[in-house]
């Protein structure tokens, strides 16, 4: 059933982190009985009880308190993630859960015991144009760009959702860019939401983008042509905007389906110049390591098993690779050797 939305009504609704890019002045109707759900499509819900998520981040990352009766704008999304929720875009439009802050309305189907049950929301439509259509979140994508180089490429992986992987994307950002070097940064799967890139903006990148950027809501159950097209978008994107160098994270673990298609792919092969691997410990950078070895040139380890020198001295010995907290790659002198070594075509051994 297809009814015009007041624009005060669209306006007034707590809008998520994912709908960023949306135009809302191209808000006309809301269908409350759509024939499919796509993952990315807009609707419009309100809070029926809350759950874990007790706040929604808003387009300008402020995290809003959530109150029930509450109008909030956000995506249908899938969501993988061990230490929260496993959840799928439902077929219908009945209640749903709200499983992650940057504004993903899913179906929860499992979730860690670590965390309390979703906060369930109750979608009233979804977000339609003027022409009827669906509004998705593949409308609204960063052009794709037509460069003649694409900067070297440093990414970054790990054993697990939380092994410390943004904090050595954002180390690496701020050592390069400390550098003097115009750094770009890319988060090229997981779930929407803003913490990460805003830590990649708050570090110094010259341009920070992710998947939403791409016009996916979350890269869970993403076809993985669809994830080539939407890495190569955002890395011409960041080339356009004369990017020295450029620093990517791929989330969750290696073994997580979309992360491992994509690292095992010959397009990643020829696009990454070189991988540092996050692990939570020995044990995982071991397996880690041998597995990446594989697929690509392997610079160090970082990540939570360098919180522990002990842990460090036994990640070195079984990966035969140096570990670097945090703060070494901030200071920006070892990301440098790696990038001057990767432009020169040398392994030098500071590798």
């Amino acid at each position: 059933m297809m009814t015009v939305i007041d624009n005060n009504r669209i306006n007034s609704a707590k809008r998520a982190f994912v709908t960023r890019n949306v135009v809302l002045d191209q808000v006309r109707l809301l269908d409350s009985e759509p024939t499919q759900i796509n993952s990315g499509d807009l609707v419009l819900a309100r809070v029926e009880k809350i759950g874990n998520h007790k706040g929604l981040e808003l387009t300008t990352g402020r995290r809003s308190i959530l109150h029930k009766g509450d109008e909030i704008l956000v995506a249908y999304g899938n969501r993988y993630a061990p230490d929260q929720y496993e959840a799928v875009v439902p077929e219908d439009m009945g209640r749903c859960d709200l499983v992650a802050a940057g504004g993903i309305a899913s179906k929860a189907l499992s979730w860690s015991t670590r965390i309390r049950a979703p906060t369930r929301i109750r979608p009233i439509g979804l977000v339609c144009g003027a022409d009827g259509k669906v509004i998705n979140l593949s409308r609204y994508k960063v052009a794709e760009q037509v460069v003649s180089d694409i900067p070297k490429v440093i990414a970054v992986v790990g054993s697990s959702m939380n092994a410390g992987k943004t904090t050595t994307v954002v180390s690496l950002v701020r050592g390069l860019t400390q550098k003097g070097y115009r750094v770009g940064a890319v988060k090229i799967t997981g779930t929407g939401a803003g913490g990460d890139l805003w830590k990649m903006h708050d570090a110094g990148a010259a341009e920070a983008v992710d998947f939403t950027d791409a016009g996916i809501s979350s890269t869970f159950m993403t076809p993985l042509p669809q994830l080539h097209e939407a890495t190569h978008r955002l890395v011409s994107h960041l080339a356009a905007k004369q990017c020295d160098v450029i620093v990517m994270e791929i989330a969750d673990g290696i073994y997580q389906q979309e992360s491992s298609g994509l690292i095992q792919s010959s397009q990643m092969q020829n696009l990454v110049n070189g991988y540092v691997y996050a692990a939570d410990g020995s044990t995982g950078a071991a397996a880690g390591v041998a597995w990446l070895q594989r697929f690509g040139l392997v610079l160090g380890v970082s990540g939570k098993v360098t919180a522990s020198p002990l842990a460090s001295r036994e990640a070195e010995q079984v990966t035969g690779l140096p570990c670097f907290t945090s703060d070494a790659l901030a200071q920006g002198e070892v990301a440098e050797q790696w990038l001057q070594a990767l432009n020169t075509e040398e392994l030098c051994e500071a590798l």
